[in-house]
C-alpha cells in the first residue's frame, strides 16, 4: 500500500478512539487512526511512529487489529496491507556485563 497519492477523508473523532489498541504499548485507537491521517499508510511505518506491536507481546494481541483500523482509514481492504517488517526482540546489556567478560 504505497499509494501516497491517496485522497483520505477529512480525520473526524470518534467515540471510541479512546479504546486502547496496543495493550504493551498504550496505543490507542485514535492515534492510530490520526497516524494514518499523518500520512503513515503502512503498518511499518505505524509502528516506527507509534510502537505499536514492539512491546513485550511482539504484536501478537494488536497487529489484527491495528490493520484493520489502517485499512478501515485508507479505504482498502487489510490483504492489500503488507505485513510489518518483523524484528527479533533485543534486551539492552550494560557495559559494566561487558566490560568483566573475559571472552573465555
Amino acid at each position: 500500500m504505497n499509494d501516497r497519492n491517496r485522497e483520505l477523508k477529512p480525520f473526524v473523532e470518534a467515540p471510541d478512539d479512546d479504546m486502547i489498541i496496543c495493550r504493551c504499548e498504550e496505543i490507542t485507537k485514535g492515534e492510530i487512526r490520526r497516524a494514518v491521517h499523518d500520512g503513515m499508510f503502512t503498518l511499518t511505518e505505524i509502528r516506527r511512529y507509534l510502537r505499536t506491536g514492539m512491546g513485550l507481546c511482539q504484536g501478537q494481541t494488536c497487529t489484527k487489529l491495528v490493520k484493520s483500523i489502517v485499512a478501515r482509514e485508507l479505504g482498502v481492504k487489510p490483504n492489500a496491507l503488507g505485513s510489518a517488517t518483523g524484528r527479533a526482540p533485543m534486551r539492552p546489556i550494560e557495559m559494566q556485563i561487558l566490560a568483566k567478560d573475559k571472552g573465555e
